[in-house]
Formats: structure tokens, sequence, C-alpha cells
């Protein structure tokens, strides 16, 4: 008998001819499974490599089966810059509201306001308390002038896709919310007393920071990202001047700065961790990460709020 002819099985059956399926009694067949050897029917018989299988021995072998995964424990897609493109997507849409359809009321409430309880009218914003800290994130997808939101998308479409695809979807996503939170967050703690501040440039120096630590783990060439950061930089530096009172500057480096370590912090945790408690460990990285900046904010509002 060839090998991957059907093996005939040899159990008697009730009548002295054919067995009886074993999940359809009363089914004579002729067929078993290759691995368990118990006959079935051809209602039952599942093709594989090897003659055919009974359903419970193909779940056990789907069960047993190790699930793929990107090379830091995300799920492989076929299409690595979808969580990019739909963040772009987001960050377009809410520039285009600001500017030109709800302004200049989406800016208002949407952007990163705060003035401490010594101002006048203070505290407002997000030292006035829980119910004003969504500005923190909010901040982070809003922009009103076109050549702000141009060169954020540019840089995240250029930066997110090699990072979505290494991470996967899910943990790109926690890697750049969290650092346009960290962003957010030390901007709140070094000038929450009188301060107005928006855009995505926290998260892309966090995915600038990331995209250090990957090179890193690949021992790939850092001098093309290093170059991007010590450019940016120095644009940062040479551009945070402020207006009266230190409000609205023109580029604000707390959010770059606290975006680049944070984003270096969380990729660090999500690309080091251990093969075998990577699960634990990225999900540790992950809530760490959200108790500091937590820490940071509670910090803030000691310092500015009621």
């Amino acid at each position: 008998m060839l090998p991957d002819e059907p093996r005939q099985s040899t159990e008697p059956s009730h009548g002295g001819g054919l067995p009886d399926c074993h999940r359809h009694p009363g089914t004579a067949t002729g067929i078993s499974c290759t691995r368990c050897e118990r006959p079935i029917c051809p209602q039952c018989m599942v093709a594989a490599s090897v003659g055919f299988q009974c359903p419970e021995c193909v779940g056990q072998g789907h069960a047993g089966a190790r699930r793929a995964t990107t090379r830091f424990g995300g799920v492989p897609t076929g299409d690595g810059g979808l969580v990019t493109r739909v963040l772009i997507g987001i960050n377009l849409v809410v520039w285009v509201l600001a500017a030109y359809v709800l302004t200049p009321r989406l800016g208002e409430v949407w952007s990163l306001a705060s003035a401490g309880r010594d101002r006048l009218g203070g505290p407002y914003g997000v030292a006035d308390g829980p119910g004003q800290w969504y500005r923190l994130l909010t901040a982070t997808f809003l922009h009103l002038e076109w050549w702000h939101v141009g060169m954020n998308m540019v840089a995240l479409l250029f930066l997110g896709p090699p990072l979505e695809q290494a991470l996967g979807r899910l943990r790109f996503l926690a890697l750049y919310l969290l650092a346009g939170l960290g962003g957010s967050t030390l901007t709140f703690l070094v000038a929450g007393d009188w301060v107005v501040s928006l855009g995505a440039s926290g998260a892309i120096f966090g995915l600038i920071g990331a995209t250090v630590v990957l090179q890193l783990r690949n021992r790939g060439p850092l001098g093309p990202v290093l170059a991007l950061l010590v450019f940016n930089l120095v644009i940062t530096f040479s551009g945070a001047r402020g207006g009266p009172g230190g409000a609205g500057p023109s580029i604000d480096w707390r959010a770059h700065l606290g975006g680049l370590v944070i984003g270096a912090l969380t990729a660090f945790g999500l690309m080091y961790a251990p093969r075998e408690r990577r699960g634990l460990v990225q999900g540790l990285t992950v809530a760490a990460v959200l108790v500091l900046e937590a820490a940071v904010l509670l910090t803030g509002m000691a310092l500015y709020g009621a």
C-alpha cells in the first residue's frame, strides 16, 4: 500500500463486514484516521498531508500548533502599516475640523492648556482636575497649521511602518499613545502653571527613540536615525521660544523630550523582553510606564492644581 493511501481499518463490524464510523454508529466505512486509527466515514474525514484524519485529531493538532508571531510577540499581518495610516487619518481629520470647521472651539477644548491656582482665573485646563485630564491625549491629535500637521504626518509615515511590522499593531499603538502622553505629562509638570501646547510631536519623538532601540536590538546601522534625532533636537531647542510668561512656545521642547524618553523606555521593555516571559514583561512595561506618567501628572497637580 502506498504511504498516502487511506488506511483500511481491520476492526470487525457488527455484521462481519466494514466497521462503523466511531462518530456515526451505523455508517460503515473502510477508512480510518491516520493518527488514532479509529474508523471515520466520508462525512467526518478531513484530508491531511498523508491520508485522512478525524475532526478530534485535527483539533488537537491545531491546539498544539505554535502561533506565528512577529519577532517581538505581535500578530503578523500582511499589511504592516494599517495602524500608522489610521493614525495619520485621524490627525488629518482633526486638523480639518479644528482649522476650518469647528474653529476656534475644538482648538480651545482639545489643546493641552493649563493655568495654575495662582493665576487669575486658575486653576484652568489640566490643572483644574481629572475632568480636564483628557487634554493630555487629545492635544497629541490636534494641529491648527497645515505645515505642522504635514511635517508630523510625513515623519509618522516614515517611522511608523517598520516599528509596526516589528512590534505588531497593538504594541505599536501602545507605544505611540504612551509616547504622546509622556510628552504631555512632562509639559504639564514643567510648565503647567501657564501653558498652551498641541501637536503629535511628542509621539513622533517617541517613535524616533523606539527606532534607536530597534536598531540596537537588531544591531543595525544607527547613523541615519541618530542623525535624524540630532537634527530634530537642534530644531527643537533653537525654536523653543515662548510668548509672555512662557505660554505658547513655537516648539514645545518638553513634549519632544518627554515623548523621546518614554518612547525609548517603552520600546526597550517591549523589544528586550525574554522570549519565555515575553507577554508578562511587556505587559509590566506598559503598566510601569503608565504608573510613571500618572506620577508625573499627580506631581504637577500638587504644584499647580486646586
